[in-house]
């Protein structure tokens, strides 16, 4: 856990992503990054010289029309003290059920985005953590070039204008092994992600590119695009 906190404090810090009097809302998904992101936050406010406080906030997209049995993840929360809400959606049903999106991802994303940012505002909350780690962020860049035909990527820090909130990565400076590594060390519970389309989509086509790129030609390709971004300092990074 010692070398997690360093970590997201080292983000915390570099990219002042906490303010004195913050109440942060972690963006719980129940899978591995989320579950991180919480358990950390939590435990980081108990010694950080700021003080701010953490709530846990799941938006259940219901798949199926079946609720999420969220009753690991509340046992979880009240062994870290965190108060857990849930915000129980149609958006599973509209998304694939309802319109029937042939490219699902991008839709679903922008409805839990924006569910998880009023139910945020609506708790009393003025800043959104997620769970994005520095492996999302290499590929974000690459799906952006490829795709959009930009240079770009998401921010550790985003303010949200619309909204009046800001959105803040702690995992900014972890790779996904490192996260896959403590969340299975420090035992924390994590979700089977119940998505139909968990093993399609563009990120997952990209993320299996640069595996594949690390595996046959260039072991150490996510650092150099990572670094690249620091240099450069693409988007904030």
């Amino acid at each position: 856990m010692q070398k997690v906190l360093s970590l997201v404090r080292k983000a915390v810090q570099e990219y002042d992503m906490i303010a004195d009097g913050d109440k942060i809302a972690v963006g719980v998904s129940g899978g591995k990054d989320s579950m991180l992101t919480l358990t950390a936050l939590a435990a980081l406010r108990r010694f950080y010289p700021i003080k701010y406080d953490v709530i846990a906030v799941m938006i259940d997209l219901r798949f199926d029309g079946t609720e999420t049995d969220t009753t690991e993840i509340q046992r979880y929360c009240d062994s870290l003290g965190v108060p857990f809400y849930v915000k129980r959606t149609e958006i599973g049903q509209i998304v694939f059920d309802i319109r029937k999106e042939e490219n699902p991802c991008s839709l679903c994303a922008k409805m839990r985005r924006g569910a998880l940012h009023d139910f945020a505002k609506e708790l009393g909350c003025n800043k959104v953590a997620l769970g994005h780690h520095a492996d999302d962020a290499a590929e974000t860049f690459l799906m952006n070039l490829f795709i959009e035909g930009r240079v770009g990527c998401y921010s550790p820090v985003t303010y949200l204008s619309r909204k009046d909130i800001t959105v803040i990565r702690p995992l900014s400076w972890m790779r996904e092994w490192e996260v896959s590594s403590a969340v299975k060390r420090l035992g924390i519970p994590v979700l089977k992600n119940k998505c139909p389309h968990d093993h399609e989509g563009q990120r997952k086509q990209t993320k299996a590119f640069l595996s594949e790129l690390e595996k046959t030609r260039f072991p150490e390709a996510r650092e150099r695009i990572l670094g690249a971004m620091r240099r450069d300092h693409i988007s904030g990074w």
